[in-house]
């Protein structure tokens, strides 16, 4: 018997007109999305479809809008008697896959998301920092790096994503530091990104404190399915384990590479991206090119499900 996954995608998957289609065709995206602006106090809907896309970049509109997608997706799925056996979601993604796991509520969900980025673009205010991509230096090598420029400011890597690819975060002048060192050693690129702030590194630390707080007073349940955690790559249902697991995934790595191959070895398969874009899949096809992995954030795609795996 199949064990399908769901993975949910995190930033940098947003795109104008994301959902458009999806708000057009089902009266379930009609519901969230107005269901979202009620709860935002703003025209979401309007940003997604509309843009300009210079709205839809901020952190603060970015992670709603790829959450209530992603939500929309799965709700559709669901209701069409498609479910998990597992979910993982990258960053942000974690929410996502916590409300389709069961153990969060959309609007519970959707507060917290909307919190969330508003505290990292804070943070980032408050604290500057930036990230980095380096292609072509393995953990080890980005782990040396990290500390060949520690006096140059904090710098630790973020995300672990695939073979060969990983982003690192920290001050603005450990970062530049690094690009220059990345290729010394041998990096095939080495890239700023463009963020509003040294995400998964301890400069999210005032976005930490005040995450705590909304945590604490937000009703977790037990998820339904496993959910495979960013911070520690394993699976976990105990509610007060995802509420400190969220807590903690601000300022540490995202082991994506980990939790993917953990999935994989534990037996799930196919894997399904549930939302806008399909970074995930790209990086799935780096990790493990013989997982089958299908984009679901299109009225096209929902449609066609069946076909492509």
């Amino acid at each position: 018997m199949k064990k399908t996954a769901f993975i949910f995608p995190g930033q940098a998957s947003q795109y104008v007109g994301m959902g458009k289609d999806l708000y057009e065709s089902y009266a379930a995206a009609r519901r969230l999305f107005e269901q979202a602006n009620e709860i935002m106090g703003m025209d979401l809907k309007r940003v997604c479809f509309e843009g300009p896309e210079e709205e839809l970049k901020k952190t603060y509109i970015t992670q709603p809008a790829i959450f209530v997608h992603s939500v929309i997706v799965d709700r559709i799925l669901q209701e069409r008697g498609m479910q998990p056996a597992a979910v993982a979601g990258h960053s942000l993604g974690e929410y996502s896959a916590l409300v389709s796991a069961g153990s969060l509520t959309f609007e519970d969900g959707l507060q917290l998301v909307q919190k969330r980025g508003k505290l990292m673009f804070e943070a980032g205010l408050r604290k500057p920092g930036t990230m980095a991509a380096i292609i072509g230096l393995d953990k080890d090598q980005v782990e040396k790096l990290c500390r060949d420029v520690q006096n140059e400011g904090i710098l630790q890597a973020a995300n672990f994503n695939s073979p060969g690819q990983i982003a690192i975060s920290g001050d603005v002048t450990a970062i530049r530091a690094a690009l220059v060192k990345a290729k010394e050693m041998g990096a095939r690129k080495a890239v700023e990104l463009v963020v509003s702030g040294a995400f998964h590194s301890p400069l999210m630390q005032s976005a930490q404190e005040g995450l705590r707080n909304v945590l604490e007073t937000t009703d977790f349940r037990d998820a339904e399915v496993p959910l495979y955690s960013n911070v520690e790559a394993k699976q976990v249902q105990d509610k007060e384990q995802i509420r400190s697991l969220l807590f903690r995934q601000l300022t540490k790595p995202v082991l994506w590479q980990d939790l993917i191959r953990n999935m994989i070895q534990d037996g799930y398969n196919p894997f399904y991206e549930i939302g806008p874009g399909k970074v995930l899949r790209g990086l799935l096809k780096r990790i493990d090119r013989s997982v089958p992995c299908k984009e679901v954030g299109t009225v096209e795609d929902i449609e066609t499900i069946g076909e492509a795996i």
